[in-house]
């Protein structure tokens, strides 16, 4: 089984209906953005909720009120698999801003030798250090190997459909996984990671590179929790350790987890559950796995070209907007025009060599190596580059693309609903365990830097 055969096309989507789509993205950018940082003391620790966050719960909110609407405003069923499909290439943008910043930081990544590449081993094996044993202590079977061997993004369920097939119990736990970080997966890290900073505990970089666990969403509100609580030099510096991250781990990733982290996961359950395991009726029964799995099914086809471009333009709109509501940075600036002109630019160029490579590797890879190409201290008009695209906040590009995703949670709710609380704690503790597996790694290394 591929990504492809979990993916199956949807009924096309009105111009008009997008267009509403749009609006209601916008108009939640715009209120997320004006609601800004809140502050949440809790004794000695902080949690930090930022406008992507706003802006994923509003859409999240809208779409599981849509039944209640009129049907001229609500956002149905075949609007939250297009705002599904449109996160893709709007996450483009939000990448090609982050390889800017990194090209400039090469210097700082080279510094952190070791560190940065090791720290990956705290992805790959945290999901299952943190969460099997929660899992097998909760009684649930089988299906823990599919919800902690990973995060379980897209690759994930094509690892498990090859391997045991989507019906299996552990089709079941990487469906259960992925439901959860599609419904809860954001909020979740974001939370995690704005509290875990605010213990002062960890080295920032050492968070950041927590931040890169394979999802571009997740990495984008892990590491804005982050950043949020740094000066603005440290927090670009966060910005660009948590992309460099999440392009190790989204380039090696399929590899690391087919190869190591499963066979890892399947020994490890074999070992512990006589020791560990319960009987309980927490492990999701076989018969509701073709439920399940049709929840994540009919998402839109591909787009076209001049709807990628769409996207990219809108949503580079709507940053601007955002940029300039919470960062004070006039929208009318030419050069802040430049800047997000040549973000667009960078993703434009970035999926042409996708295209003309014909797909070998993933668009996120080529808009990275364009973005960091332009700022590498060593290009002639590097410091021009960064200083234009350095007026747009790299938090104003992800409020968007966290409105996006959450108008597209609504249609996993039913089947989230019938995989049960246990399976949910089990989701969380893989999430928490990447994150914190990659810190802990990366926080030996510091002292190198």
């Amino acid at each position: 089984m591929t990504t492809a055969t979990v993916f199956a096309d949807a009924r096309p989507v009105s111009s008009g209906s997008q267009a509403r789509l749009y609006l209601a993205a916008f108009l939640i950018v715009l209120i997320a953005e004006y609601i800004g940082n809140i502050a949440i003391p809790l004794g000695p620790a902080k949690v930090v909720l930022l406008p992507l966050l706003w802006a994923l719960l509003m859409g999240a909110a809208l779409g599981l009120a849509s039944k209640r609407m009129p049907p001229g405003l609500s956002i149905t069923t075949e609007l939250q698999q297009s705002a599904a499909a449109l996160l893709q290439p709007a996450l483009l943008l939000f990448i090609a801003k982050l390889g800017l910043l990194v090209g400039g930081s090469i210097p700082k990544l080279a510094a952190s030798g070791a560190g940065l590449l090791l720290q990956e081993f705290g992805h790959f094996f945290g999901t299952m250090l943190f969460g099997l044993p929660v899992a097998l202590l909760l009684g649930i079977k089988r299906q823990a190997i599919g919800a902690t061997f990973s995060v379980g993004r897209e690759p994930s369920l094509a690892i498990i459909g090859e391997r045991f097939g989507m019906q299996s119990p552990e089709g079941q736990g990487v469906l259960a996984e992925y439901l959860t970080g599609t419904v809860f997966g954001a909020v979740f890290i974001a939370v995690l990671a704005g509290l875990i900073t605010s213990l002062n505990i960890f080295n920032p970089l050492a968070l950041a590179m927590g931040a890169g666990v394979g999802s571009g969403s997740m990495m984008a509100a892990a590491a804005g929790a982050i950043a949020a609580q740094q000066t603005p030099e440290v927090a670009k510096d966060v910005a660009a350790f948590a992309a460099a991250s999440n392009l190790i781990t989204t380039t090696i990733g399929t590899y690391f987890t087919l190869f190591l982290s499963l066979p890892f996961t399947i020994w490890a359950y074999k070992v512990l559950e006589p020791i560990l395991g319960r009987k309980t009726k927490a492990s999701i029964e076989p018969e509701a796995a073709p439920s399940i799995a049709a929840s994540v099914q009919h998402e839109t086809p591909p787009l076209s070209l001049p709807s990628h471009i769409m996207v990219w333009v809108l949503v580079g709109i709507f940053a601007l907007c955002g940029n300039w509501i919470n960062y004070k940075t006039s929208a009318a600036d030419p050069k802040v025009l430049g800047g997000m002109a040549i973000i667009v630019g960078v993703v434009l160029a970035g999926y042409g060599l996708y295209r003309l490579t014909r797909r070998k590797l993933p668009a996120v890879i080529w808009v990275s190596l364009v973005g960091m190409a332009l700022t590498y201290p060593a290009f002639p008009y590097a410091a021009a580059i960064a200083e234009m695209t350095g007026k747009i906040n790299f938090l104003a590009l992800s409020t968007p693309i966290l409105a996006f995703a959450g108008l597209s949670i609504a249609k996993d709710v039913p089947a989230f609903r019938r995989l049960g609380w246990r399976i949910v704690v089990v989701s969380f503790m893989a999430n928490a365990g990447t994150f914190l597996g990659a810190t802990l790694i990366a926080q030996l290394f510091m002292h190198k830097m």
